[in-house]
């Protein structure tokens, strides 16, 4: 049970951090390489599925089923460490 959750707090991490470098490279103008880096989590998020221990099938279900709540619980955790940081633009 806490490996499974592990791995889908890891799959969070991977799908928000790699999607945000991807942002950074193509919305901020930061370096092209940072697009490159978040392609390549984006590859480790699809692969960390089949590290469960359970059947792909039930686990991507149970995914995207206790998605809102895995994605609200990574997200806020991401806004905590990253606009604490001032890496989020403000809104106007």
């Amino acid at each position: 049970m806490v490996r499974s959750l592990l791995f889908f707090v890891l799959a969070g991490l991977c799908e928000i951090g790699g999607g945000y470098l991807v942002w950074l490279a193509l919305r901020e103008g930061k370096s092209p390489w940072l697009a490159v880096l978040g392609v390549a989590i984006l590859g480790i998020y699809g692969a960390v599925p089949t590290l469960q221990p359970t059947h792909f099938g039930r686990a991507y279900a149970a995914y995207g089923d206790s998605s809102p709540g895995m994605v609200c619980a990574t997200w806020k955790a991401w806004a905590r460490m990253g606009c604490a940081a001032s890496a989020c633009p403000r809104s106007p």
